[in-house]
């Protein structure tokens, strides 16, 4: 185990209190539903993972996991928070969903205990919400086998972001509760490609996700001032 774990324990507090509503289409986690067909259909566009093992970092309560399995996926969701785990262990029997298991730990210490494991490791809007989030990415890369896809999403540092991010969906609109995303913890995709290049991950995709609140449409574009995805690989032995 790592001496010290990489989570701070007032965002384990916040999503914990909240985790009986992770399965609530009209709570504060519908945007995660709402944009759960577009970054799926994304990832699998990319890396098919039908018949693939696959690991969940900062599954929640099992949103895209839960999904994964349903298009055949051999899913691992692993999170620290408890309370949201058992939400998603129970939705999954529930759902009766097949090919999904959960369990409480850090990506770093699966890490030391499972390297090279899964063909297709996501880590989806939870890098900023960690102390380290290099130290995050660098476990995805050592989890993936040499040759599997690392996909990563988080929220642009810049000042749209701060006004449509966090002033306008928590404070304004109210579509998440305030105080869920912290300014100085979002992450420019300067600093994530930074990460990705020092855990020995190549970028080669990047993606963004727009919002029209009127509509509550949500797309893809070539955008990334506010909320972007990353899909980095691993590379073979022979291309390192």
């Amino acid at each position: 185990m790592t001496d010290t774990v990489n989570a701070d324990p007032a965002e384990l507090a916040k999503f914990s209190e909240l985790a009986h509503r992770w399965w609530d289409l009209e709570s504060e986690f519908r945007p995660l539903h709402e944009i759960n067909p577009l970054r799926l259909d994304w990832i699998d566009s990319i890396a098919p993972i039908a018949g693939r093992k696959v690991l969940d970092v900062g599954c929640g309560g099992g949103i895209l996991a839960d999904a994964m399995a349903r298009r055949q996926a051999d899913v691992l969701g692993i999170d620290l928070a408890d309370k949201a785990l058992k939400v998603a262990q129970l939705h999954a029997l529930e759902a009766a969903t097949h090919g999904v298991k959960y369990r409480r730990v850090s990506v770093e210490d699966l890490a030391a205990e499972q390297p090279e494991t899964f063909d297709v490791v996501t880590c989806m809007e939870m890098l900023e919400h960690v102390p380290q989030p290099a130290s995050a990415v660098d476990a995805c890369a050592r989890l993936v086998k040499p040759g599997g896809w690392v996909f990563l999403s988080t929220i642009h540092r810049n000042l749209k972001s701060f006004l449509l991010a966090i002033v306008g969906a928590e404070y304004v609109l109210g579509m998440l509760p305030r105080g869920t995303h912290e300014y100085q913890k979002l992450i420019r995709p300067s600093e994530l490609a930074a990460y990705c290049r020092a855990a020995g991950l190549e970028l080669h995709h990047t993606r963004g996700l727009q919002h029209n609140p009127i509509t509550r449409r949500y797309w893809l574009s070539d955008d990334t001032s506010v909320n972007y995805m990353f899909a980095t690989r691993k590379p073979t032995v022979s291309q390192q």
